[in-house]
Order: C-alpha cells, then structure tokens, then sequence
C-alpha cells in the first residue's frame, strides 16, 4: 500500500500549458503517473502532447474521472484554483505554487476545512508526494526514490525541505532501502497537510514499517508531531531538523523557517523528538544511517 496516492491515482495538472505546469506534468506521466488530463481556461478542446485540456477542473473531472489534482499556476491565481479543484470533487491537491501571502492560504486552508472537508491540500510551496513505483505528484525527480519491496521494511517519509525531501530519498535508495510514500509538506506557515497527519497515516499503512521525519527551525509543528508520536506512533522513527545554527528573529529560506520569541529552535524541536523516543540525527546522512540500522532491526 501506500498513502494519499498510489497506482490508480488519476491526476489533472492545473496549468498543464505553463512552463512549469507542462515540464513537472509530463515528468510525472513519464514515471508512470495516470496524468488524464489538464486544466487552462481558454484552451478547452487543445492538448499537450496526447493529454487532453479542459476549461475547468469540473470539466476534466467528469471526462477523465481524475480523483487528483496538481496546481502549478502563479501566486495569484493558486487559491482560486485549489478550491476549485476542490469545488469539482476533487480529494487530493498538490500545490507547489511558492509565494502565495500567507493570508491567502490562511483563508485558503479554513474555506476548505469549513465547505470541503473532503479534499485535502497539500502545500502549498511543496516538492509534492511520491509513491514510488506508483504515482509522483509535483516536482520530485522519480529516480532517486527506491520502490518499496513486497517484504520490507519499508520507510515513509515526511519533510518540510524540499530539499532534504531529496536527500532523504537519495540517502535511502543509496542505501537499498524502500519507500512506501514521501510527503513533502511544504515550509510555508499554512500548510494544508501537517506532520500529524501523515504520521497518522503512516502508522496505519501496512507497507511502512519505520518513518523518516525532517523538520526545521520555526513554529511548534515538530513539537506538536513529538506530543502525537509519544501517543499515537507504534513505529521506528529517525528524525533530522534543520537549522541549528540559525540566528533568532532572521526568517531562513521558508516563510515559516523563523526563530521568534525564543519559541521554534532546533533545539527545542530536537529535544522533544528525543523524548518522545525518535532517534535524532545532527545532519541528514546521521539520520539516514539511524534509519538504516533500525531498519537492520526489523529484518
């Protein structure tokens, strides 16, 4: 199994005739994602290369089936496009779109737990989700993740970093161990999916077997996801959190990477992973390795 997505996944890409939206879409068919079609008003009845495109999400919906959807259009526009999206039926969005004011996913976020609890967001400014094998939604490149194995163990994996997203996959591939599904959460202050409920997911899906968590500096969410884990988490974790060094009150990279009032330090965020008993590493090849010896334990 696998968590969110997986092999039966059918995607549209909401900006599918962008730049951004046509080169990460076509990627994400080329893996072997089901990308039915896409959605750029104005251009109904036109395709990209074989996928079909719509006026509107509820268009595509009721053409291709598609339960997915993958917004890669400008700041501006993406709020707009995610409750539509979600207006149409959709239940899963991936939002990469970076730059969207806080109080926009704010607004975003509430609208869609209040009117479309059914759907869920996931982002914005995120690498997206990969299942591998399976389904790749955003920006992830599909070759550096390992296909879960039949028999395990097999690691989940959630991050706020894109780019410790990619290192975390890498350094387990590297070390021929599988994933059933990688979150990248996004780093910005509002994101729609939280480190609680992927880990949630994570400890009910039979395929994963120990989970990866990579935090960095700013907010509680990584002490909020330690309090979860001391109740609700049965599995091994390893765990890294970017940022120690990080000056206070200086944002760092994301919108939500900030130090503030004393609250959000690495530190802080370190401590309570460890005594909520997940192994801490100092850098994101230590927590690679601590996973790779629990992973040796399960065997």
């Amino acid at each position: 199994m696998a968590i969110f997505v997986n092999e039966n996944t059918k995607v549209i890409v909401q900006g599918l005739t962008g730049g951004q939206g046509k080169y990460h879409g076509l990627r994400n068919k080329a893996y072997g994602t089901q990308v039915v079609g896409g959605v750029t008003p104005g251009k109904g009845g036109t395709d990209v290369e074989g996928i079909p495109v719509f006026n509107s999400v509820a268009e595509a919906v009721a053409a291709t089936g598609a339960t997915a959807s993958f917004v890669a259009v400008p700041p501006k526009a993406a709020p707009a496009a995610t409750l539509e999206a979600a207006q149409a039926g959709i239940g899963f969005v991936v939002c990469i779109t970076e730059g969207i004011p806080a109080q926009d996913e704010a607004r975003t976020f509430n609208t869609l737990k209040r009117d479309f609890a059914s759907t869920r967001l996931l982002g914005p400014n995120c690498p997206g989700i990969i299942s591998p094998g399976k389904c790749n939604i955003g920006i992830t490149a599909g070759e550096i993740a390992q296909s879960p194995s039949s028999t395990g163990p097999n690691v989940g994996i959630v991050s706020r970093s894109g780019t410790l997203t990619y290192q975390a996959l890498y350094e387990l591939k590297q070390l021929g161990i599988g994933v059933s599904t990688c979150v990248g959460i996004g780093g910005d202050p509002v994101p729609g999916t939280s480190f609680i409920d992927c880990l949630a997911e994570f400890e009910k899906d039979p395929e994963t077997h120990a989970i990866i968590m990579i935090g960095e500096i700013g907010g509680s969410a990584e002490e909020e996801a330690a309090d979860f884990i001391k109740a609700s988490v049965s599995k091994p974790m390893s765990a890294y959190i970017a940022g120690v060094t990080a000056p206070a009150g200086k944002k760092m990279g994301h919108a939500g990477a900030i130090v503030s009032g004393g609250k959000g330090t690495a530190q802080g965020k370190m401590d309570a992973l460890r005594d909520a008993g997940v192994k801490v590493g100092l850098n994101p090849t230590e927590a690679g390795s601590l996973m790779s010896d629990i992973v040796k334990g399960l065997r």
